[in-house]
């Protein structure tokens, strides 16, 4: 397992190269807090600034980014004894709500403030609003649970018919024309989809509608829409109904595929069916236009891509805190950790964990706005 996610992240970040990033200086400086050799626990611990940070931290919102928080507090919390951050994986719905009624230093989301949340963001954020800063990578992935299958194919229109109750059995024609070398049991399509309103299903959906619109005849947004298929809370929750239901099959970032769950290759129109892996989503990732002005980095997706190895069902997630107004008594710990997670170190621990990094060019950028948070 080691050895495998040692090849994920040297990927990831040759990946990286070739979309034109800017190379990591070989020191990080006192902005960042990072320097090359951080793999270690404890030397990426002795690199991350805590200042004058203390005191309880509170964060809600995206559970996507469960996995890398948990992985990020475990080294943030070595360095900073004084600091006890407290994330709340309730979903990005949550989390933005909790951000603008302020609840929370910052929030996850999966997706970019919504022109009302800013605007409902300015009441929080003394002389400011809320702004979106990229932290997070990486691949949508549609897991499967299906004995007797360990490849399988599919393309926009089949998920989109799937997720709409209008595939329902493995042996459906279009499911076999994809996949003419595997044996389909006759057996009901159990789907499952998000119960919150999740930032995953936005970028699910996005992807659904900006390629099988026809198919999957939704506005989209964090709230599920389409008919039928089955509900649970959280990616955690999806892929746990994923992994113990033969037929079962979900949406869920890629470091929730494990155990019985399987990750379906992506017909996007290329050469070949695209794997759900770091390298394909960084690909994806690097050729995302910024939207966001001023502060704030909110990008666009290309979902219809057909580039040879972009794999376009991707998300993006996004750390939402104030531009300015930041309350004073958590404003250390928030920039403290913002800062760290953002560096050199804290991105490498996105590969370790199944999670794609941000390109060097996005990265930087956002590091220069955490240090003018205030």
């Amino acid at each position: 397992m080691k050895l495998q996610r040692k090849n994920r992240r040297a990927l990831a970040l040759g990946a990286l190269a070739v979309s034109g990033a800017l190379a990591l200086t070989a020191c990080g400086s006192d902005e960042t807090g990072s320097s090359t050799g951080g793999d270690a626990t404890g030397a990426a611990s002795s690199n991350i600034k805590c200042d004058d940070a203390k005191g309880q931290l509170l964060a809600d919102g995206s559970s996507a980014q469960k996995n890398a928080i948990d992985a990020w507090v475990a080294q943030f919390s070595a360095a900073c004894k004084d600091v006890q951050i407290n994330y709340k994986a309730g979903g990005s719905g949550a989390g933005v709500t909790a951000f603008t009624q302020g609840q929370v230093a910052f929030a996850g989301s999966d997706s970019a403030l919504k022109p009302e949340e800013v605007e409902a963001s300015k009441k929080i954020c003394s002389g400011g609003q809320g702004i979106n800063l990229p932290m997070v990578g990486g691949p949508v992935a549609v897991g499967y649970n299906l004995q007797g299958v360990d490849n399988l194919v599919l393309d926009a229109s089949t998920i989109a018919k799937i997720f709409d109750s209008k595939i329902t059995n493995w042996n459906d024609p279009a499911i076999a024309k994809l996949n003419p070398d595997a044996k389909l049991p006759n057996l009901k399509i159990q789907a499952f989809h998000r119960s919150d309103e999740s930032g995953t299903t936005d970028n699910f959906t996005k992807y659904l509608i900006a390629t099988a619109k026809k198919d999957f005849p939704y506005e989209g947004g964090k709230a599920w829409q389409a008919k039928g298929g089955q509900s649970a809370p959280q990616s955690s929750g999806v892929a746990q109904q994923v992994k113990q239901t033969n037929g079962a099959i979900g949406y869920f970032e890629l470091s929730y595929v494990k155990d019985n769950i399987k990750p379906i290759k992506l017909d996007t129109g290329a050469a070949e069916p695209v794997e759900a892996n770091i390298e394909n989503a960084t690909k994806a990732i690097a050729a995302a236009k910024r939207v966001g002005t001023g502060k704030d980095y909110a990008l666009e997706l290309d979902y219809n891509t057909k580039a040879e190895g972009a794999y376009p069902m991707v998300l993006v997630t996004y750390e939402i805190v104030c531009d300015k107004g930041n309350k004073a008594e958590t404003l250390p710990a928030t920039k403290a950790f913002l800062r760290y997670i953002a560096s050199e170190d804290g991105q490498k621990i996105l590969t370790e964990n199944d999670y794609a990094p941000m390109p060097t060019e996005i990265i930087t950028e956002v590091r220069k706005t955490i240090e003018g948070l205030s």
